[in-house]
């Protein structure tokens, strides 16, 4: 629900090099920002707490209220559900995220303006057309559309929730007296990353195949060139939609997580997902730091080369964790094996710049196409997820055991 569409449209006039200490000699990496003449805070930073349309915010903030007044006025049998977390507490999970949303998005933008040599993209990526676009390269036609977008997906995501507390018990787990050990709890989370992922990597490249989909769809999110953290769900309404039925909702109906594992999933996703598009691969992205150790872990270098690749980027769609990619042969590392990356690569980076340094072969800008790429296939896999999250849910009369 976070959102910061204000338009930033500062241009870059006097290049102020800071090469990092720790680049070999030769390997200078410039950024240029704008003078302090140029910009206000306000234009410069995403808002620590306000989003870039402030009625949204406030209508954010008197639906959020609603729902706490309901839950702390009416009596417990008219709006708790069996099996769920109370209202109350739905109520707090709901107001946490949207404050995480805001004060992590502007943590992960203090990163990049504060560390410029681990900013992905160099100057030259960043240099921009126009005086008249934002820093992320969006003109202020296309930011007052992602403002209303913005607006529409707060709305549905807030129905979508509400709705799914309401028809399906035991989605937002309650507390239990009892736990499972903890290495099965750990190893449920993972599973259900990988669900989550599963469903939302088909959605993603469906997206990018079927034309319809890319030009009235997801065209939105890429409209940002040069990721920034502020732009994780500046997207089509329906495209933060279907995330997160095809993602969230069927991976707790499919791998249904306990309590506290719930409210560790999500957090975590809220971190990862910022970070992905923070435009800094390094140390400072707290839960890509924390999935390193995953086979084929994806850092957030992939996926802003990914956002380079624009209409073209059949590669890079995981949403978490990276090892669909691999599986089904569209990872690239992209700027991985260069200076301003070098202390956030992966294992699988170096093994595939290394693999194609033997074969003297420059890493390809595209991913071979697969019968998986024609319109009428990509989206089976999807198809495939929602059909067994709904025969789950009908085996048990609608409740998630």
């Amino acid at each position: 629900m976070m959102s910061d569409s204000s338009p930033s449209t500062g241009s870059c006039k006097t290049p102020r090099p800071r090469p990092p200490s720790d680049l070999p000699s030769g390997l200078v990496y410039v950024h240029c920002e704008p003078s302090s003449a140029d910009l206000n805070f306000c234009d410069h930073f995403s808002s620590l707490l306000f989003s870039g349309d402030l009625s949204m915010t406030l209508l954010e903030i008197a639906l959020l209220s609603c729902v706490t007044m309901a839950g702390c006025a009416m009596p417990t049998e008219w709006v708790n559900v069996t099996g769920s977390m109370p209202l109350t507490e739905l109520s707090a999970y709901l107001w946490s995220m949207s404050l995480i949303r805001r004060f992590y998005n502007s943590y992960c933008e203090a990163i990049f303006f504060t560390f410029p040599e681990c900013r992905t993209q160099g100057t030259r990526e960043h240099t921009l057309a126009s005086s008249k676009k934002d820093l992320c390269g969006r003109d202020k036609e296309k930011l007052e559309r992602i403002a209303l977008h913005d607006m529409l997906t707060m709305l549905s995501q807030l129905a979508l929730e509400i709705c799914i507390y309401y028809l399906l018990p035991g989605y937002f787990p309650a507390v239990k007296e009892t736990y499972d050990p903890w290495y099965q709890r750990i190893g449920r989370l993972v599973l259900n990353h990988y669900v989550l992922s599963f469903g939302m990597y088909w959605l993603h490249r469906g997206l990018h195949v079927i034309p319809w989909l890319w030009d009235h769809i997801h065209s939105f999110h890429h409209w940002a060139r040069h990721p920034l953290s502020r732009n994780t769900y500046q997207d089509h309404w329906l495209d933060n939609l279907g995330n997160a039925i095809v993602g969230h909702v069927c991976a707790q109906i499919l791998v249904p997580l306990d309590h506290d594992m719930f409210w560790l999933s999500r957090v975590f996703r809220v971190l990862e997902s910022l970070e992905k598009h923070s435009g800094v691969s390094c140390r400072y992205n707290l839960a890509h730091t924390m999935q390193r150790w995953l086979p084929y872990a994806q850092m957030p270098h992939h996926h802003d080369w990914h956002h380079e690749g624009h209409k073209a980027c059949n590669f890079t769609f995981s949403s978490i964790g990276g090892l669909w990619d691999c599986v089904f042969g569209t990872r690239k590392e992209g700027r991985a094996m260069q200076p301003q990356c070098s202390n956030s690569f992966t294992s699988e980076d170096k093994w595939r710049h290394n693999n194609n340094s033997k074969q003297n072969e420059p890493q390809k800008q595209h991913s071979k196409k697969s019968v998986m790429d024609r319109p009428g296939l990509v989206l089976l896999p999807v198809a495939g997820v929602i059909a067994a999250a709904a025969v789950k849910v009908s085996k048990n009369s609608g409740a998630i055991m």
